[in-house]
């Protein structure tokens, strides 16, 4: 664990298509996260969420690292990192195991979660991240903090996300090469929710949709817990090929033209609009009407939004999410965007950035940070809940030890 001044460090690490984003926040007891360190590098290292070049990769890492450090004033040696890609998998399990002692504790809370996820998986995947959705004691359901309550039989539903074993591997070694450790690999998703979402929208039902540079990570909300998560193989990068394609200019000078001009609704743009484009090689630079440039972005996104309606539908919850979508990622701040979400969903849409107070929290309150963010925050409850149960068998250990001799 990483320490300055004897407080407690956690640090995110983003790993996405086009950039490598670090946050480390400080966690004092009592007190809410300080984000004191910010580092980021672009990187050409991974397409569409999987590595495939670990040099450039681990440059890139090994960058945005150095520049985090240097800003926060320690030494990063574990992360939270993000991993997301079409090659991951969601299912959601049952598990039943005794209770001992006839009340619940953090022991028999482990126990039912390892019986959930005792799933068959195929040696080429692995396990990623699990999560409980809700518990069950002696036939009642609906039970979310169960430790303390009295019963014999314990049950749980359980979201669980699997990867490609290959690529998981790839991403943790990109890593560890740079000497630091992995305390877990969390879906992008996942994280992008923890840092965005409110209790009410979880309650009320949300799907999540960031759309970053080469994946759209969905996660979707129901009744407080995560039911459904899927990381598409398009993004931003996409609409850029497009602009580049169609209308004949450089890969980088199309990326430039989406970030000063580009619209998803054609409407938007005034007609006598005009955009000067580069030409390939020699030729002389053009004028191009804003509308035609719009009117190319707005079909690859009407794709995205259109693709993730066909997830929602596949997974059978489009009924269940009446707090609408949330949009979020580095390719979300797009003229037009929330506007034709709504069209697309028929539902309340709005773009969700973390909201973290003192520090340095106003340099990560847009939406390319949300991941990053959310990985933060991810590991200060995980670390809250490992302290906590490591308590609690404590306490077990200890009962047993007085019952067996008193």
């Amino acid at each position: 664990m990483n320490r300055r001044n004897e407080k407690q460090l956690i640090v995110g690490l983003d790993i996405g298509t086009s950039k490598v984003l670090v946050v480390v926040g400080e966690v004092q007891p009592g007190e809410p996260i300080e984000v004191i360190g910010i580092g980021s590098h672009i990187t050409r290292g991974l397409k569409r969420g999987a590595v495939v070049d670990i040099e450039s990769t681990m440059h890139s890492i090994r960058s945005a690292v150095e520049e985090a450090e240097l800003m926060a004033g320690c030494e990063i040696r574990a992360v939270h990192a993000s991993i997301s890609g079409s090659h991951l998998e969601t299912l959601n399990s049952h598990g039943t195991a005794a209770i001992r002692d006839h009340e619940v504790s953090a022991t028999d809370i482990e126990a039912v979660l390892d019986a959930a996820s005792a799933v068959a998986i195929p040696a080429d995947r692995k396990l990623l991240y699990k999560e409980p959705q809700e518990y069950r004691i002696d036939g009642q359901d609906g039970i979310r903090r169960p430790v303390g309550m009295s019963g014999v039989r314990l049950e749980a539903n359980v979201h669980l996300v699997t990867g490609a074993a290959s690529a998981v591997q790839n991403l943790a070694k990109c890593i560890e090469r740079c000497g630091i450790q992995v305390d877990a690999l969390i879906p992008a998703a996942i994280a992008s929710a923890r840092a965005v979402l409110t209790d009410d929208e979880r309650e009320l039902g949300v799907c999540l949709v960031d759309i970053g540079a080469g994946t759209t990570d969905i996660a979707i909300f129901a009744q407080g817990a995560i039911r459904h998560t899927r990381a598409l193989p398009v993004g931003g990068d996409q609409v850029t090929n497009d602009i580049a394609f169609g209308i004949h200019t450089p890969t980088s000078n199309a990326e430039e033209i989406k970030i000063k001009y580009a619209c998803a609704l054609p409407q938007m743009a005034s007609t006598e609009e005009t955009v000067q484009v580069p030409s390939v090689g020699d030729r002389p630079p053009r004028r191009l009407a804003r509308q035609a440039l719009a009117q190319c972005v707005h079909d690859r996104y009407e794709e995205i939004f259109e693709m993730v309606q066909d997830e929602l539908r596949r997974s059978a919850l489009d009924n269940l999410i009446s707090a609408g979508v949330v949009l979020t990622g580095g390719s979300v701040p797009m003229e037009g965007a929330l506007e034709l979400a709504e069209e697309v969903f028929h539902k309340m849409v709005r773009i969700g950035r973390p909201q973290l107070q003192g520090g340095k929290a106003e340099a990560v309150c847009g939406v390319t940070h949300s991941v990053a963010v959310g990985l933060v925050l991810h590991g200060m409850r995980s670390e809250a809940t490992v302290s906590g149960s490591g308590v609690d068998r404590a306490i077990d250990r200890l009962r047993a030890w007085l019952n067996k001799n008193f």
